[in-house]
């Protein structure tokens, strides 16, 4: 039995290197270049510069695009749970979303946690896709929720079941209003700080809580007013602690993420240190490119550069 797992472990992870290796592409956290990254999602409450922060950060993996066509040949033959879970994780790396998916769907009426947030994260990506339409992606970001709230009722010690549990939340807030996504942001918020508690070495977490204080902090005194007529207490934050938890995120794992390197130096900028914003947001322009979405921060940091 033990020289079979082994015997398919190897069969299955060599044919996997070999697609991606055939089509000259790299693995998603082998030199960090394909780590799960945040953008966020904000509403605009008001037709000042500011956006208003009406969910959670929509995580996108950032291979995506560049992976979208990639097909492994590998079979899936995983014997048992320690298996299946690290197939899915090796597809997770190589950004086959779509393989993902439909492996971790045959354990959708699983009552284990792991299988569950894996699930969700997975729905949660085929919805990101480019060539999702609009109702397949309503469908999935609810059925990425259902996922992660159960995985969640099985297991409220998995730091991950809570870290998607709130990216989940977020994305459903899109289709239900601002009065429910400003609603979830506390809720949100509680989920993070949670998984950070269990798991204080994830930097993704630091960072988007980083994030979630960032767009709090940055509202304009005129949108505050058009949150309190919804919230007498809407959520609030600084750019101090913003800036704590950016910190914390690139102490786990320097240069993680490139929008990590530039929310510092925006960070930074907000409090009018800018030296400090120099450093980060030159660090973020020398980034390399890898992805779209560091081309995008490229291109920001050398405009704020510019303004500097």
């Amino acid at each position: 039995m033990m020289a079979r797992r082994v015997l398919t472990r190897f069969v299955n992870r060599s044919l996997l290197e070999a697609a991606v290796g055939a089509k000259g592409g790299r693995i998603r956290g082998s030199n960090r270049f394909f780590r799960t990254s945040a953008s966020w999602t904000v509403g605009a409450l008001g037709s000042g510069r500011a956006a208003f922060l009406l969910g959670l950060p929509v995580l996108s993996g950032l291979s995506y695009q560049a992976f979208r066509n990639l097909q492994s040949s590998a079979v899936v033959c995983a014997l048992d749970k320690d298996e299946v879970l690290e197939q899915a994780d090796y597809l997770y790396s190589c950004a086959d979303t779509e393989k993902l998916y439909q492996l971790l769907l045959q354990y959708k009426d699983s009552e284990d946690a792991e299988f569950l947030w894996r699930l969700a994260r997975a729905s949660r990506d085929l919805s990101l896709l480019p060539n999702t339409d609009a109702g397949r992606k309503k469908q999935l970001t609810f059925e990425a929720f259902e996922y992660a709230k159960r995985a969640l009722e099985r297991d409220d010690k998995c730091f991950a079941a809570h870290k998607w549990y709130a990216i989940c939340l977020s994305d459903t807030g899109e289709f239900e209003g601002v009065k429910v996504k400003i609603g979830n942001s506390y809720i949100i918020r509680e989920h993070l700080e949670r998984s950070i508690e269990l798991n204080p070495k994830d930097a993704t977490s630091l960072h988007i809580l980083g994030y979630w204080c960032f767009a709090f902090a940055e509202l304009p005194w005129y949108q505050r007013k058009v949150a309190a007529v919804i919230f007498s207490t809407p959520p609030t934050s600084t750019f101090e602690e913003a800036l704590e938890f950016f910190l914390k995120a690139e102490k786990v794992d320097p240069n993680f993420y490139s929008k990590n390197l530039l929310m510092l130096g925006k960070t930074y900028m907000a409090m009018n240190d800018k030296e400090k914003a120099l450093h980060w947001l030159t660090k973020a322009k020398e980034y390399p490119i890898h992805t779209l979405e560091d081309k995008e921060v490229h291109k920001e940091a050398v405009e704020l550069l510019n303004q500097l």
